[in-house]
């Protein structure tokens, strides 16, 4: 197949590259110049996004081998070792996308006071960071995608060790960042075992070395049908690499402690991108590589998702810093995703489709607003608060507007992905199911006393003196960033036919890929049942 080099695809990752270098080279001239470079280059990569949302066409083949690209672009790169510089979207990757462009312009815009000292060496790892995020979304050649996967730790790596803040627990920031790469490091190790697993094994079959998408894809759904034990393993090893970004429980210790030192910025990135590329890498290559042995698995990763849910929850009912709690519940919803994955049908994949994007908008704007409180009361202790609401109007309403999100009130995001996967997971799932939705529940709860503990009750008395000196309101730039995400969660409550419709080619695909083993094994016993007829006969 010839493919139509599509500019578009290598610009979404060289324009934050480039813009994020310019910032680093201009902050000795001016500390003012890097943020408005930062926030012109993730505009304009927005910009491309939309620009490819437009020209795209988002339609399903039916029985295609490999998803329907909208886009490609291809470039030799180690040819001898059959790899290649290979971008392509569709409309599960379009959607991450323009959800890193939209929360990397939030990003910058969250951290425009925050950042005083290195402004231009913090927008380089701020904008690098979010080029190898979409690298991570484009790149379907599994060596190229490996290569951004990596790359994108090291700058979120001195986001956390130069610009966090001292834990509460006393903890440095330097120790929760080298938790989290050690942590995403192992995990990417072993997954990068389950890559070239796959092209070794491509090698014994065909004689040839490749890491391309298709031809792996091949591969991997040659192993699942002929050699299950080994297809197994390299699903697992896979599995692990993507878990531990999830987080996926008992893989998830690194999440609190970087949540809580990171700058605002820097857990923007965190909750509303980063954990999305894991959700992206089970959808694009666990579940349609390794269908059968995925389907062998689903049982494991449910309950190990169901008790993230309920874990998540019971942690975050214990935390009195703001961003732990927050930081817990990004565990808690995050087994949701488990539970739309290998529930398999398109209902499940349009409604996780749906929670990433909700969940992006949502956790980062509570994010934004951690670092909006910490600004004027010096503190993100919910012990510290209490009886501020009088003082903020703006900040108030915004506070529970975004935690009535989080906890799945209908009418925003994040109420249609839950429904849309509790509905699709019930037939084959219910008791998961079932339990699922209860936790629904503990969700409501630690979003009430979050809201209660800062907003309501009385005020502390180390932040009595300051009702003499009323504090200062949220102002336009910061009103102007959470409209944005509250527009954007309206939009995804309202109409999510919008989103459906560009997602729907890809979430076909996948779900016409996942053949339960249950369903093999009844065809199967059927196929065998009609042959003994026949002899009989």
């Amino acid at each position: 197949m010839e493919i139509t080099n599509n500019w578009i695809l290598p610009a979404l990752i060289l324009v934050p590259f480039i813009a994020g270098f310019i910032c680093w080279l201009v902050d000795k001239f001016d500390q003012h110049l890097p943020r408005y470079i930062a926030l012109i280059g993730m505009l304009v990569t927005l910009g491309l996004t939309v620009a490819l949302w437009q020209s795209g066409s988002f339609t399903y083949e039916l029985g295609a081998k490999v998803p329907t690209w909208s886009a490609e672009f291809m470039l030799p790169w180690i040819q001898t070792l059959g790899i290649n510089i290979h971008l392509a979207v569709d409309g599960l990757s379009l959607l991450m996308v323009g959800l890193t462009a939209l929360l990397g312009v939030l990003a910058v815009g969250c951290s425009w006071g925050e950042i005083q000292k290195n402004v231009g060496f913090f927008h380089l790892n701020l904008l690098w960071s979010l080029g190898g995020v979409i690298g991570v979304f484009l790149a379907i050649d599994l060596f190229l995608f490996f290569f951004f996967w990596e790359m994108m730790l090291v700058p979120i790596y001195f986001l956390i060790a130069l610009w966090g803040h001292k834990g509460a627990d006393g903890k440095s920031r330097v120790y929760a960042a080298t938790k989290f790469f050690i942590y995403t490091q192992v995990a990417g190790l072993i997954m990068l075992i389950g890559i070239l697993g796959l092209v070794v094994y491509g090698y014994m079959m065909t004689g040839m070395i490749g890491f391309d998408y298709g031809y792996l894809l091949g591969v991997a759904n040659t192993l699942d049908a002929q050699l299950p034990s080994v297809a197994y393993a390299l699903m697992l090893c896979m599995f692990v690499g993507f878990a531990v970004k999830l987080p996926v429980f008992p893989l998830h210790g690194w999440l609190p402690d970087a949540h809580a030192q990171a700058p605002t910025a820097g857990s923007v990135d965190l909750a509303g991108i980063l954990i999305k590329t894991a959700a992206y890498g089970l959808l694009r290559f666990v579940i349609p590589f390794f269908p059968a042995a995925s389907a062998q698995f689903a049982d494991i990763a449910i309950i190990l998702g169901l008790i993230g849910i309920f874990y998540g929850a019971w942690c975050a009912f214990q935390q009195t810093d703001m961003k732990r709690l927050l930081a817990y519940t990004s565990i808690s919803h995050m087994g949701f995703v488990l539970l739309a994955l290998y529930a398999g049908n398109l209902l499940t994949f349009q409604g996780l489709m749906i929670m990433m994007l909700a969940h992006g908008l949502s956790s980062a704007a509570l994010f934004i607003m951690c670092g909006q409180v910490y600004e004027r009361l010096h503190t993100r202790d919910l012990r510290q608060m209490g009886g501020i609401r009088g003082q903020f109007k703006y900040l108030s309403f915004f506070l529970m507007f975004f935690v009535a999100a989080l906890v799945g009130i209908p009418g925003l995001g994040n109420f249609i992905g839950e429904f849309l996967i509790l509905i699709g997971s019930f037939a084959k799932f219910p008791t998961f199911t079932i339990l699922a939705a209860i936790s629904l529940v503990f969700a409501g709860l630690y979003g009430l006393i979050l809201i209660h503990k800062a907003l309501f009750g009385t005020p502390n008395e180390a932040q009595k003196p300051h009702y003499n000196h009323p504090l200062k309101d949220l102002n336009a730039r910061e009103v102007v960033i959470l409209l944005v995400c509250a527009f954007g969660l309206l939009w995804l409550g309202i109409y999510p036919q919008s989103f459906l419709d560009i997602s729907n080619s890809s979430m076909a695909w996948l779900a016409n890929s996942y053949i339960p083993v249950q369903e093999t094994v009844d065809v199967l016993q059927q196929a065998s049942t009609q042959l003994e007829n026949v002899e009989i006969q």
